[in-house]
């Protein structure tokens, strides 16, 4: 019995796998192109509100509004606004998930409390935001990190039950205090999934960024979509929003850079 060789053939084949991965996203993205285009344009008819966010209007609104310097200085205020919200809800969230996950009894204590208080929109704590911070930057603050908060706290306190009790043995015979303990087993242990829990609180904590930003301020994308929708310029609303998800996009690409190096 003879076995013929693979034919030249077969074996082109198999170098196109990659150039098809990489034109995967680009053809995703032009069906969604589309789809858009098709629903606007196609489906409403020309009087329509829907018309106004079609591409053809809404993308050269984008170049428009970066054009005027509109968009800069809300983007730059928007991330800045994340920043400080995300370091908040880092160093609560990594303090309060140590503790969590050292202390059995203070686990069992906060776990009611904690899926009560995690369960309910983030949102739904403006007026005690505005009513306790007034107008400003630091209602926004204080929902981005009650937000975030909680996948910190929870990606902590799980890293810390993963610790190895064989390690901790280990480190107390030798005469390791605690906070040796702490910095050469636990934090090496609780890294991966902290790191997942920040990136999980970017996201949440962008989501929650914009609609804050609809509440008693004057600046940041969220401003700016209410901004538009009173000046009726409805493309500029649409480019708002893509300019948002463009953003989001581009924060969670660089996270996972991040978490891979």
């Amino acid at each position: 019995m003879t076995v013929e060789a693979p034919s030249a053939g077969l074996l082109a084949v198999a170098p196109t796998g990659r150039p098809g991965r990489a034109l995967a996203p680009l053809a995703g993205v032009a069906v969604a192109l589309a789809l858009w285009w098709f629903a606007t344009t196609v489906l409403a008819s020309p009087g329509a509100l829907l018309a106004a966010f079609a591409p053809q209007r809404a993308l050269p609104a984008i170049g428009q509004l970066f054009a005027r310097g509109v968009l800069v200085e809300d983007i730059a205020t928007s991330l800045w606004r994340l920043l400080v919200g995300l370091l908040i809800a880092g160093v609560v969230g990594v303090g309060v998930g140590l503790a969590v996950g050292s202390l059995p009894v203070l686990d069992a204590a906060t776990r009611p409390v904690f899926q009560l208080l995690r369960m309910i929109s983030p949102l739904a704590w403006a007026p005690v935001a505005i009513g306790l911070f007034g107008i400003g930057h630091r209602p926004v603050y204080f929902l981005v990190a009650a937000a975030a908060v909680w996948p910190v706290v929870l990606n902590t306190a799980a890293g810390v039950r993963a610790v190895d009790p064989g390690l901790r043995l280990v480190a107390r015979s030798l005469g390791a205090t605690g906070w040796e303990t702490l910095t050469s087993i636990v934090l090496p242990t609780v890294r991966p999934h902290l790191l997942t829990g920040l990136r999980l609180a970017l996201g949440i904590g962008w989501v929650v960024l914009v609609p804050a930003e609809m509440l008693g301020v004057t600046s940041g994308l969220g401003y700016e979509i209410l901004n538009a929708r009173d000046q009726l310029a409805y493309d500029q609303v649409m480019a708002v929003i893509l300019v948002i998800g463009g953003l989001g996009y581009l924060l969670d690409w660089l996270t996972r850079r991040v978490l891979r190096g």
